[in-house]
């Protein structure tokens, strides 16, 4: 079996987790901050530049070991995990893959290092699902491009020193006039708004930014002009395994809490463990995740094989997705009202769940891709 392979990087990675990481957990949710001691940490490991190569100075690992990074992490606390995740799969992966040696040569090994956190800004206000119908604009003006517009939804958005920009360099009302920008963040014209209160992943950060007449240089398009809705999707292709393997994650802390819980908790004279209510969810809570890391290790392998693998990260990300939110919910079911309260770590876990069926592409988007590819053959 190809997880067997990762053995060893798993108990790593899951050590890591355990000593640096959970402790902490509580109260990054609880304070709605990740400590920039933590991120250094994350980065002195390597967990940052997991597949950066290391002439960039990454740690040259493939997509199945980052997958298994995102979900260690995740187990511990989601909102560190996500911040790994969008860093890593949506802003050093369109860089890596359509960057210029240039481009990658001036921006990979600090992001690599996690002196510099990367962030991805396609949604707006009115283009979640809907993508193309984003209004940024990017005028030409010969040796640079003006950008306005606003970006919502941003991960990472309070912390990034990079972002990679959509926008428009030809009104349209559809995509076809999108291309891609690497921004830093520093400039003029690119400024941090609201920072949203969220349900979950409360660590994490999640900002509106607005863009005025920020000035771009041609040298930081990314790719070709025009070409940027196609790098979003792939872009978003990849990043779905490591919101799958978040989602996997949540689930696998939810079921090892419920599991002990289960033989701890004594009702009737003996442990609640022994009811065959609470040994079927835990079977299916086990199943589910079962099958949940196998559809993520799928989309992996083929992505580290260079392979199509656009249906198998949506299958992966939907399923793993609702298994989280299944696992979560049943998981406060176990502890009864223990599950309910703060004490307790389920009620976190099942807020953190939620986010995992919405960001990058909800359930029904993964559906549509799935169902897409599947009948691209027979039309």
């Amino acid at each position: 079996m190809i997880l067997d392979d990762y053995k060893e990087i798993r108990e790593m990675i899951a050590k890591f987790s355990d000593s640096e990481v959970a402790p902490l957990a509580a109260e990054i949710d609880e304070k709605g901050k990740i400590p920039t001691s933590l991120v250094a940490k994350i980065a002195e490991n390597g967990f940052m530049g997991s597949y950066i190569p290391e002439e960039y100075g990454g740690a040259g690992m493939d997509y199945m070991s980052y997958s298994l990074i995102i979900e260690e992490i995740s187990r511990s606390c989601a909102s560190t995990g996500v911040l790994i995740s969008a860093h890593t799969s949506l802003a050093v992966w369109p860089i890596l893959q359509y960057g210029s040696e240039e481009q990658k040569k001036k921006y990979l090994p600090k992001m690599a290092s996690g002196e510099w956190l990367g962030c991805f800004c396609l949604s707006e206000p009115n283009a979640g699902s809907d993508a193309g119908s984003l209004t940024t604009y990017a005028e030409d003006k010969g040796d640079h491009y003006i950008l306005n517009g606003s970006k919502n939804w941003i991960t990472n958005g309070a912390e990034a020193d990079i972002a990679i920009v959509f926008a428009k360099t030809e009104k349209t009302d559809n995509h076809k006039g999108m291309s891609t920008f690497i921004v830093e963040t520093a400039w003029d014209g690119f400024e941090v708004q609201k920072k949203e209160d969220k349900l979950g992943i409360r660590g994490s950060s999640t900002t509106a930014i607005a863009i005025e007449n920020l000035k771009v240089p041609k040298e930081n398009l990314l790719g070709k002009e025009k070409k940027g809705f196609s790098i979003g999707l792939a872009t978003l292709d990849g990043g779905r395994i490591g919101i799958a393997a978040q989602a996997l994650g949540i689930a696998e802390a939810a079921f090892r809490y419920a599991k002990k819980y289960s033989l701890e908790r004594v009702q009737f004279g003996k442990p609640i463990a022994d009811l065959q209510a609470i040994q079927f969810i835990l079977a299916d809570m086990s199943t589910k995740i079962a099958a949940s890391r196998l559809l993520i290790a799928e989309a992996s392998r083929l992505k580290d094989l260079g392979q199509p693998y656009s249906k198998e990260a949506a299958q992966a990300k939907v399923f793993a997705a609702e298994t989280a939110m299944w696992t979560t919910t049943k998981a406060i079911q176990v502890l009864g009202g223990n599950g309910y309260v703060k004490e307790y770590p389920v009620e976190r876990y099942f807020r953190d769940a939620k986010i995992t069926e919405i960001y990058e592409g909800t359930s029904e988007v993964q559906r549509l891709v799935i169902a897409a590819n599947e009948l691209k053959d027979l039309r």
